[in-house]
């Protein structure tokens, strides 16, 4: 996640901001299903590899990026 963001710390709501900024600024919406994200490598480096995910999908993925708080 460091990687993608160029940043050594960030918080999920930033992430998930910077993520989506990264996803309209390339285009990567399924144009078939725009429900659909088709990955570049930025994205599979933190989607572990997959090709595409669902938008929905997205936020539970950059979940597994952080820490749970106590």
């Amino acid at each position: 996640m460091r990687d993608f963001l160029a940043v050594p710390e960030v918080s999920r709501p930033d992430a998930l901001k910077k993520i989506w900024e990264h996803i309209k600024l390339r285009q990567l919406k399924n144009p078939a299903n725009k429900r659909e994200i088709l990955c570049d490598e930025m994205l599979k480096s933190i989607f572990d590899g997959r090709d595409k995910v669902g938008m929905l999908e997205i936020a539970r993925l950059v979940s597994s990026h952080f820490q749970k708080s106590k």
